[in-house]
């Protein structure tokens, strides 16, 4: 048996395992047993967790198809919630949680214990570096976009419609052929993003990993890095994708990137695996 808290964060979900918890198992298959939707608990990825310090950890994320991912801006703040329950913090209180892009440091600015534990988190998201760059798919259609990475790579395609296709294709399509492009080795993130006023922005997202989802933390912040950069939009800015709305605040190239959002954990449980 694996105990889990399981959170999500504007629908982006995780499922949070000690590494105790996971003592002697392999870390990706046990993704592979706990995410499926149908046959395990559900989850876009697994965050295993130590405890480093009083309010310090570690996180190494599983994605649902047990391959690994530098990080996960939703799934950090995630563990952020999780940590401010098992620590009993309070608002004005900070995490530190080590990840494989580096150590993000999570301000508790809020939090409701009532029904759904959910706090919410500003998480430092590391200094983004960023380019323009275009991708040919496999039969010539050219797509330009803005490479970003934000401690995991991203590629952000600015859209003119709602449906926010490319060329007349679904974004599911376009995301696909992108994050399987061999231009991207260790594949990539995919945003498509639509421009709503200067403050706003709407997405879609295509993760490596797991496909279309709901809401992605680094997803946000590498779009409004490139719409901030590229389309004249300002800080800070409302990223609005399907699962709720994050906000970015970037101060510009050189400078951190924060982003503030909410965590809510919503069961806690014992899985066969």
């Amino acid at each position: 048996m694996i105990s889990y808290t399981k959170a999500h964060a504007c629908g982006n979900d995780f499922l949070v395992v000690t590494e105790e918890a996971a003592e002697g198992r392999n870390w990706a298959e046990l993704a592979r047993q706990l995410c499926p939707r149908n046959t395990g608990v559900g989850a876009d990825g697994v965050e295993f967790f130590a405890w480093t310090g009083p309010k310090e950890g570690r996180i190494r994320l599983h994605n649902a198809d047990g391959s690994i991912a530098e990080i996960s801006g939703n799934g950090t703040r995630c563990v952020a919630a999780w940590m401010a329950r098992e620590r009993d913090l309070i608002p004005g209180d900070a995490v530190t949680i080590e990840t494989d892009a580096g150590a993000r440091v999570c301000q508790i600015n809020a939090l409701r214990a009532e029904g759904e534990f959910t706090v919410e988190v500003t998480a430092g998201m590391g200094i983004p570096s960023f380019a323009p760059r275009t991708v040919t798919l496999a039969d010539g259609l050219q797509v330009s976009g803005t490479e970003v990475s934000t401690g995991n790579p991203h590629f952000v395609i600015v859209v003119e419609n709602a449906e926010f296709t490319v060329a007349g294709r679904a974004w599911q399509e376009v995301g696909k052929a992108i994050c399987f492009h061999a231009d991207f080795p260790q594949q990539t993130n995919v945003e498509f993003a639509r421009v709503v006023s200067a403050t706003e922005i709407e997405i879609r997202i295509f993760e490596r990993g797991v496909g279309p989802t709901t809401s992605s933390g680094t997803g946000s912040s590498a779009t409004a890095t490139a719409t901030l950069a590229f389309r004249g939009c300002q800080s800070p800015l409302t990223v609005v994708a399907p699962g709720g709305a994050q906000t970015v605040s970037w101060e510009g190239v050189g400078t951190e990137l924060r982003l503030t959002g909410p965590a809510s954990l919503i069961a806690v449980g014992e899985a066969y695996a």
